[in-house]
C-alpha cells in the first residue's frame, strides 16, 4: 500500500516507526545519500527538495491515483488522518499535538543537526558554531524536559505523533555529547517510548552499508556538490 523512500537516519526513523505503529503494510525503497540518489528525477518528482524520506500512497482515502508527500511532519499527519490514529479529534488535543510536531520540525530537528554538523562531521572545527548550536541544543531538550514534567506522560499528553517525530532526533544524545540525566523527565519518557517494540522494529528497518565515509560521500551529504549533482554550474 505504502512505498517508503527511506535512509536510516533521524528523519527516516519518524516514518518506519509511524508506519510500524499503525501496521500499515509498506515497502522499503532505499535511497542511498550517500551516493546521491536523493538527487535523481525519480526521487524528486516525489521529495522536490531532494530530502527523505518520502511516502507514495498507492491506496489514497479518495481512491485517486497514488499519492506521494514530503516533509516529515506532513507525511506523519497524513498517516494519522488515513488511519484516524495518534493525532486527536478534538480542537484543542489536535492543535496541541500539532504545534509540538511544528517545534520538532522547526527546532528540535534542524538545530540538533547543526550541532552534530559542526561538532561531529565538519572537516573544520568552528568554536563560535559549535557553542552556538549546543548551547540552543540544550536550551530545546529544557524546552522538552519541562513539557514533559507538565504532562506526565507524553509530548502532547497521550502517545501521538509529537513522540513519533521527537524520540528519533533524540537518539543523537549520546553522540551529541548530551546526557540525559540532565533531562529527568525526556529520560523517562525516552526510556518508555525506546522500550516499544513498535518502536524497536521501525528503528531496525535498514542500515547504511558498510561502505567508506570518504569525502565524495561527505560533499554529497552536506550539499557542497548538490548544484553538480543536479547538473547545474
Amino acid at each position: 500500500m505504502i512505498d517508503l523512500h527511506y535512509a536510516p537516519t533521524p528523519n527516516g526513523w519518524k516514518i518506519s516507526i509511524m508506519l510500524e505503529e499503525l501496521g500499515l503494510p509498506y515497502t522499503v525503497k532505499p535511497v542511498n545519500i550517500r551516493a546521491g540518489e536523493q538527487f535523481a528525477p525519480e526521487f524528486l518528482a516525489i521529495s522536490p527538495n531532494n530530502r527523505i524520506p518520502a511516502i507514495v500512497d498507492h491506496e489514497p482515502a479518495d481512491g485517486g491515483a497514488p499519492f506521494s508527500v514530503f516533509e516529515t511532519g506532513a507525511i506523519l499527519i497524513y498517516l494519522a488522518e488515513k488511519t484516524g490514529r495518534f493525532l486527536p479529534s478534538d480542537l484543542r488535543g489536535r492543535s496541541t499535538t500539532i504545534q509540538w510536531v511544528m517545534w520538532q520540525m522547526a527546532g528540535l530537528g534542524p538545530m540538533l543537526g547543526q550541532h552534530g554538523h559542526f561538532a561531529l562531521y565538519a572537516a573544520e572545527k568552528i568554536p563560535y558554531a559549535i557553542e552556538r548550536y549546543r548551547d540552543e541544543a540544550a536550551r530545546l531538550y529544557g524546552v522538552l524536559d519541562r513539557q514533559l514534567a507538565k504532562t506526565g506522560a507524553y509530548v502532547a499528553g497521550d502517545y501521538s505523533i509529537a513522540d513519533i517525530a521527537c524520540f528519533p532526533w533524540t537518539m543523537t544524545h549520546k553522540a551529541q555529547g548530551f546526557t540525559l540525566d540532565d533531562y529527568p523527565n525526556v529520560k523517562r519518557w525516552y526510556a518508555e517510548v525506546r522500550a516499544r517494540p513498535q518502536v524497536q522494529a521501525g528503528l531496525a528497518i535498514g542500515k547504511f552499508v558498510k561502505e567508506p565515509f570518504d569525502e565524495e560521500s561527505r560533499k554529497i551529504m552536506f550539499g557542497q556538490r548538490a548544484k553538480e549533482v543536479l547538473g547545474k554550474k
